[in-house]
């Protein structure tokens, strides 16, 4: 699964970042590392970008950047 699967309200643990070279450097950088828990806030009505909380500040990030980050569902 990955966070753009996640709905509005949503928690997951990130278990996996797929990006590659500056993007992957942007995220981590970001504070989108393996380990953290992420939220989901909110979907734009065409599905993008995404709007995130991970570690107590919000994150937008493209759908297609979403895709690329593995999370497991946190109940």
């Amino acid at each position: 699964m990955n966070i753009a699967m996640l709905k509005p309200g949503e928690k997951g643990r990130i278990v996996r970042i797929g990006a590659i070279g500056p993007l992957k450097r942007r995220l981590m950088d970001m504070g989108v590392l393996v380990g953290e828990e992420i939220r989901v806030d909110r979907i734009a009505p065409m599905g993008d970008p995404i709007e995130l909380t991970i570690k107590g500040y919000n994150l937008s990030l493209r759908k297609r950047e979403a895709e690329g980050i593995a999370v497991e569902v946190c109940r």
